[in-house]
């Protein structure tokens, strides 16, 4: 009777596991660059005396799905989408390099070119600063130009792109950003961005919405085994106490 209601509890928390990650995915189905977060279930031995056969069936992330985003025309000068399995490389909040696909960049006010959410952009020389009433463009290779009233284009830096050689090589951090295991990603000459454009989310609200039905569906099927295990437990101790 105890391994039914393990197995149920087993059931049950996986499945609330899976609705969790399908309902991260599906609140960020409008967001600019969104990698949806794949997940799979792993069994995990317990611990314990008495304990050597019961396993755990837990949910756990395997990474992220690879597959490009619908690219919608902006017409905003700072806005770019990466092209192909590139990233765009910018300074997390903790300091060390990460990178993303949201290519919504503006200008703070320091003057440094940065991401809708304020992260410093990476160039290949360091920060790009654009000098102030400029018009930026941003060429299919990532050069940064800007264009003071009266003056001529002048280059102001390269965005840094990267293309890992692997999905697996990034990983998704608690911050959202993705960041490589084995260091800093060297930059990639041949990567390219198509300006005046975003990059929108790879996640499938349909699908998702029907991911979830699912989940929640199996967590009610092993909510119920387990209220069965629960009246079955009850009958065999009015059993043993009839007979005892």
């Amino acid at each position: 009777m105890d391994r039914m209601i393990y197995l149920s509890m087993s059931g049950a928390k996986a499945a609330m596991q899976r609705q969790d990650t399908l309902a991260h995915n599906l609140a960020n189905a409008s967001t600019t660059g969104f990698r949806e977060e794949l997940a799979a279930s792993r069994a995990v031995p317990v611990r314990g005396d008495n304990a050597s056969t019961r396993v755990y069936s837990l949910e756990t992330s395997v990474g992220y799905k690879s597959d490009a985003g619908a690219v919608q025309p902006t017409g905003r000068n700072l806005d770019v989408a990466v092209k192909g399995n590139s990233w765009l490389a910018v300074q997390g909040l903790d300091g060390t390099e990460a990178y993303t696909r949201a290519g919504a960049l503006d200008v703070n006010a320091e003057g440094l070119l940065v991401t809708h959410g304020g992260l410093q952009v990476m160039g290949d020389g360091g920060p790009i600063t654009v000098p102030p009433r400029s018009e930026v463009q941003i060429a299919p290779d990532g050069t940064v130009s800007a264009t003071v009233p009266g003056g001529r284009p002048q280059s102001l830096g390269k965005l840094k792109l990267v293309t890992p050689e692997t999905d697996a090589a990034l990983s998704r951090g608690n911050d959202g950003l993705f960041r490589a295991a084995a260091g800093d990603l060297a930059a990639d000459p041949n990567a390219r961005v198509q300006d005046g454009a975003l990059e929108g989310s790879n996640v499938s609200p349909v699908e998702t919405m029907v991911a979830m039905i699912a989940a929640a569906r199996q967590f009610e099927h092993q909510m119920k085994l387990m209220q069965t295990a629960e009246r079955q437990e009850q009958t065999a101790a009015k059993l043993l106490s009839a007979n005892g």
